[in-house]
């Protein structure tokens, strides 16, 4: 299991399963479970998706600085028929769902989950979450 520190609103829609690529511009390797870890950066925001967020959740914060979902990573393609697609790398995710926010520090790339995330990996290693 890994984890990817990704802005907000981009982590929250991953999060929900409304997001279903997530754009780098590196490829990885990896297949499986990724914990979605929202950052504390920022960056910009079309405003069609400030909107859908907004309707969504109201005025209600988007967390931040802490893991709120788990979704595995299926592939990493250099195109996808997904409106979310912009490249040049996508990895599709798939079986999105959110998790109780546990906050812990992010990292660049891929990275394994810190200790302060041990609860919550053997929970969902042994499905009791």
């Amino acid at each position: 299991m890994k984890v990817l520190t990704i802005h907000q609103p981009w982590a929250w829609l991953i999060a929900r399963g409304i997001k279903d690529v997530e754009n780098r511009r590196w490829p990885i390797n990896y297949r499986g479970l990724l914990l979605v870890h929202a950052g504390i950066g920022s960056s910009s925001v079309p405003i069609e998706v400030t909107d859908l967020v907004r309707h969504m959740r109201g005025d209600e914060p988007l967390p931040i600085g802490g893991v709120i979902g788990l979704v595995e990573i299926i592939d990493c393609v250099r195109s996808h028929p997904s409106k979310w697609f912009h490249g040049p790398f996508g990895f599709v995710l798939r079986n999105a769902r959110e998790l109780s926010f546990t906050a812990c520090r992010g990292h660049q790339g891929l990275f394994d989950p810190p200790a302060a995330l041990a609860e919550l990996v053997t929970a969902i290693r042994t499905h009791t979450i």
